[in-house]
């Protein structure tokens, strides 16, 4: 059982997100990163996946040299391997997409775990488009993982509940929030990690073309929201709406 888990590379959720004065983008001077928490749960399944079936578990990140860091976090959880595909600047979920599409080609794994997003940008995009790209089997937000011979039975989140789903592998499942807890890492594994094998590659090594399909032009921060009201009655509510000029 080969299997490969993305990991990206976020700002941490407990830092204060600043624009930049022109507006290009966020200002990153100061701010904590850390491993995207839907990664982590992937990179923890994978664990358990190889833990009850054997074979290899490797991670991919793509982003600057800076994401080692993240590399060797899911490898203190127990991944065998790391591989980092440096690229410059921020990438859309296509670009992403088809970076790992020539990883899958060279790593021939037989099952694909991904976080269902990642928390900085919230595309939730690039499990879909891989998937498709490959023209695999896929299985997006996962909540229960059970694989028996050549076929995966997922637990998938959706809006009236859980579907149950079965496909064939190879195939691409990406892990929802109650799929599982991610270990405590101990120290000793930290250690162990340390001496883990990084193969790294340049983007630009890969041949494919870089150039994004969605271009972010300004951001800018939300207008502050008009004063809320404390009601007590259906009659005061009412007023406020007659006064705001909404009729009922």
């Amino acid at each position: 059982m080969k299997i490969l888990v993305t990991v990206k590379r976020v700002t941490d959720a407990d830092s204060i997100i600043e624009i930049k004065p022109d507006g290009s983008g966020i200002d990153l001077s100061g701010i904590q990163f850390t491993i995207n928490p839907f990664d982590e749960i992937a990179v923890e399944e994978g664990v358990r996946i190889r833990e009850a079936h054997g074979g290899t578990l490797t991670v991919v990140s793509i982003g600057s040299e800076n994401c080692q860091n993240e590399i060797r976090r899911a490898l203190a959880m127990g991944a065998d391997r790391g591989i980092l595909i440096t690229a410059p600047g921020e990438l859309d979920s296509d670009t992403a997409a088809r970076i790992l599409v020539k990883v899958v080609e060279k790593e021939q794994p037989d099952i694909i775990l991904m976080g269902k997003q990642a928390i900085d940008l919230d595309d939730n995009q690039v499990a879909q488009l891989l998937a498709e790209y490959l023209r695999w089997g896929q299985a997006c937000f996962a909540t229960r993982i059970e694989l028996t011979g050549n076929k995966v039975v997922v637990d998938r989140e959706v809006d009236g509940g859980i579907e149950v789903v079965e496909v064939i592998l190879p195939c691409v499942i990406s892990a929802e929030l109650r799929l599982n807890k991610p270990r405590h890492i101990p120290l000793p594994a930290i250690f162990k990690a340390n001496k883990k094998q990084i193969d790294m590659f340049s983007v630009s090594e890969l041949d494919i073309d870089t150039a994004p399909k969605v271009i972010v032009q300004n951001l800018e921060v939300p207008a502050k929201p008009k004063l809320c009201y404390i009601l007590e009655t259906v009659s005061d509510l009412l007023e406020v709406l007659k006064k705001n000029g909404i009729t009922t």
